[in-house]
């Protein structure tokens, strides 16, 4: 029979490999806690990277630009000016058009068709150049910002240095300019036919030309002192007839 000495001994040693067992579990729970707590901290910092990187991308190019899904915004196709702005409001669905034929829709809405007008050339320019001495306005050609500073297709809601249009329509673009003193729904009449057929187009008020709606491509123009719904047809019909015939087409027009 053990000694009550012996007994004593034997019952501490198993309190303490006891205690030493609750320790290794404590310090285990402890660890895994750590482990959990660095895994969501990782999370956050990867979800707030992610967010940081989401709000960079959003930009969508140089010059801090908000590149909206409404703005149909191909910005592979050229860089936006400083300052743009992109207009993401969503256009009226239009009619079906009436007029298939520029000159006559043209007519019909007392639109002025300025076609195969003298071209102006096509040299580059910096940015701290001044604006040249353009012909026609809204411009249809003449020197413009060097490669690779042309306007990107998109519609945007403040006017847009024609340096950088030119330059677009140099590439085979068709620009569609209203006053912006035009009333909301006017303008968004104008919208829809941009929203239907983005491609190869922009669009953007331009308070300083002599019409309340123009489209422009490269030496050719057409001009609505005023609107009415048949100047929807002419833009689609000036749209279709011009689309793509400047006279470089390095930059893609998806059709």
């Amino acid at each position: 029979m053990a000694s009550r000495k012996e007994e004593k001994e034997r019952l501490r040693a198993q309190r303490l490999a006891a205690e030493h067992a609750a320790t290794g579990s404590e310090k285990r729970r402890l660890y895994i806690g750590y482990a959990i707590a660095g895994l969501l901290a990782a999370a956050v910092l990867a979800g707030l990277v992610i967010v940081i990187t989401s709000s960079g991308n959003s930009s969508g190019g140089a010059n801090g630009f908000d590149a909206c899904s409404n703005g149909h915004f191909q910005l592979a196709a050229g860089t936006p000016p400083p300052g743009a702005k992109p207009d993401c409001r969503v256009g009226t669905t239009p009619a079906a058009i009436k007029i298939g034929n520029l000159a006559a829709s043209a007519k019909a809405a007392g639109c002025e068709l300025k076609l195969n007008l003298p071209d102006e050339g096509n040299s580059h320019i910096q940015a701290s150049d001044p604006e040249p001495n353009y012909k026609t306005n809204p411009p249809t050609s003449g020197n413009h910002i060097t490669a690779p500073l042309q306007a990107p297709d998109g519609a945007y809601s403040q006017p847009i240095d024609p340096r950088y249009t030119v330059h677009s329509m140099e590439h085979g673009r068709v620009e569609y300019q209203y006053n912006p003193s035009l009333p909301q729904d006017q303008q968004l009449a104008i919208k829809g036919i941009f929203d239907e057929d983005p491609d190869g187009t922009l669009l953007f008020p331009n308070a300083s030309m002599p019409y309340a709606v123009a489209a422009t491509a490269w030496t050719q123009l057409v001009g609505c002192p005023k609107y009415t719904p048949a100047v929807l047809d002419v833009l689609r019909n000036f749209r279709d007839t011009y689309r793509g015939n400047g006279p470089e087409q390095q930059v893609p027009i998806s059709l």
